[in-house]
């Protein structure tokens, strides 16, 4: 089940800013990692069986404070399914007034001939 979880985290820099999202894209089971709030202080993280509490717990000790802010289930979108167009063919006449006509050769493997008489082979 895909999950977004939002943590807040201290940061002092882009440096750390940084730092933090390496730790989150790192980690197991995500699949996306991004920057969010108005300061840029909280890393919103999707992806599938993300063990959030771990998560915190790793950026705490790399970087410095994490809190938990939300964990929510992401509801995949059901695409609605199209019926398929039928193809039909389009079929010519072979005198076709004023419509250009092709004619696919076929492609045979080449035949080689084999004298008996020739030295090299």
């Amino acid at each position: 089940m895909k999950q977004k979880i939002v943590i807040k985290v201290t940061v002092n820099g882009p440096k750390s800013r940084s730092k933090s999202l390496q730790i989150a894209v790192g980690f197991s089971g995500v699949e996306s990692a991004g920057l969010g709030g108005q300061d840029k202080s909280q890393i919103e993280v999707v992806g599938d069986g993300v063990d959030a509490v771990e998560l915190t717990n790793r950026l705490r000790k790399k970087v410095g404070y994490a809190e938990i802010v939300s964990v929510a289930a992401v509801g995949e979108k059901k695409e609605e399914k199209k019926p398929e167009a039928v193809v039909q063919p389009v079929l010519w006449s072979m005198y076709g007034g004023g419509v250009p006509q092709t004619y696919i050769h076929p492609i045979h493997p080449p035949n080689y001939y084999q004298d008996p008489s020739c030295s090299i082979m």
